[in-house]
């Protein structure tokens, strides 16, 4: 047990079941050090005694923790391996050198206000909030309650409800994206705005997931379970951009093998079929430029969701396509347009049915301009 000076703060430094404790006492006075020490000494032998039956884990350090919990993840969902990586490096930054007993509601609020100084969002703190209860196993279920009666275990998300692109935005990004250099960029983009693909399960498309015979494909790893395996016809725009694809693809590299990657890894030219594409957001980045569109790859998810409601498709048919688990989430997707409302009213005054030659005639008629604005 020792004491010492760093600048004008007294630390104090002993050990404690094997491992060196050394931490600042945050003040100039030696007798306020001393206090701070043996009340550090009592809280770590209190925590220790609590749980006699767990005192190899009540030692530990929450990084080794970490790493156990990661490496079993990576074997149950290899899917979310990579956003769960991001989440856990920086809890094991911040927390690493923290052993179990450190851990109460203080020390995860003074997680979230470092991560919120970082310029972290809070909907990505709140996620790795989660991870780090879910590691601290049962001590962390207790904090969780804790945490939730004071209502200070999530942070409020900004809710962004996302857009969906017009006829005219659709129709520039494709024209785009059709006369870029990527050679990957045409058909991704129809298949976000033709199957409502999620990124990552067009990036993972296999030449075995497509039966161009039956015209369909089915989905492979998705980010939901709901949306994993899900079969997804391929519509006449959709049927004819893959075939000139394929025929691109078998030039650059013989063959199509079931086990090859649609979208194959390499740049600027593909180069290996064995490995997918890391990522489409450079090319994306250009269409959307060059089509002066604003929004996210993701609402071309949108689009299709409000497109499909638009034209009157079921909810179980959308959620088919879309993998939703719920009508919930698919209200969430669902931005029917100022148009499609328009047509919808104005059918109740005309007594004919709800045509989109209609809408645009009363528009015409009372001075609204001809494309309907965003109604979200």
């Amino acid at each position: 047990m020792s004491l010492f000076r760093r600048g004008d703060v007294w630390w104090y430094e002993f050990w404690f079941a094997g491992r060196r404790i050394r931490e600042s006492s945050r003040s100039p006075s030696k007798t306020v050090a001393k206090g701070a020490e043996q009340k550090r000494k009592r809280e770590l032998e209190q925590g220790f005694n609590n749980f006699t039956d767990q005192r190899h884990e009540r030692i530990r350090t929450f990084g080794d923790m970490a790493e156990e919990y990661f490496a079993a993840y990576k074997l149950r969902l290899p899917q979310s391996a990579v956003f769960a990586e991001y989440a856990i490096d920086h809890l094991k930054r911040l927390l690493g050198s923290k052993i179990l007993v450190d851990f109460n509601e203080a020390a995860v609020i003074q997680y979230q206000n470092a991560r919120l100084s970082e310029g972290a969002a809070p909907k990505s703190v709140n996620e790795e909030v989660g991870f780090l209860l879910r590691i601290l196993g049962d001590p962390g279920d207790l904090l969780r309650i804790r945490l939730r009666k004071r209502k200070m275990l999530k942070l409020k998300v900004r809710q962004t409800v996302g857009k969906a692109y017009t006829p005219a935005e659709k129709d520039r990004m494709l024209e785009e994206a059709r006369k870029a250099r990527s050679p990957h960029i045409y058909l991704a983009l129809n298949l976000a705005l033709n199957a409502g693909m999620r990124d990552a399960e067009i990036k993972t498309l296999t030449w075995g997931q497509l039966d161009f015979a039956k015209k369909y494909l089915a989905v492979g790893q998705s980010k939901t379970e709901a949306g994993e395996g899900r079969t997804i016809p391929l519509n006449s725009t959709l049927f004819d951009v893959f075939a000139k694809y394929a025929a691109w693809y078998r030039k650059k590299f013989g063959e199509t093998r079931t086990e090859w990657y649609v979208f194959p890894f390499g740049g600027p030219s593909p180069s290996d079929p064995t490995r997918p594409v890391t990522t489409l957001k450079t090319a994306w980045n250009n269409v959307r430029k060059n089509a002066q569109v604003k929004g996210r790859w993701h609402d071309n998810r949108h689009t299709l969701i409000t497109d499909l409601a638009e034209s009157g498709a079921g909810d179980q048919t959308i959620m088919d396509i879309a993998g939703h688990v719920s009508k919930q989430m698919l209200k969430h997707y669902s931005h029917i347009r100022m148009e499609a409302k328009r047509r919808a009213l104005e059918s109740i005054v005309t007594g004919r049915p709800a045509t989109k030659e209609s809408a645009l005639e009363t528009g015409r008629a009372v001075g609204y301009p001809q494309e309907s604005p965003q109604g979200l």
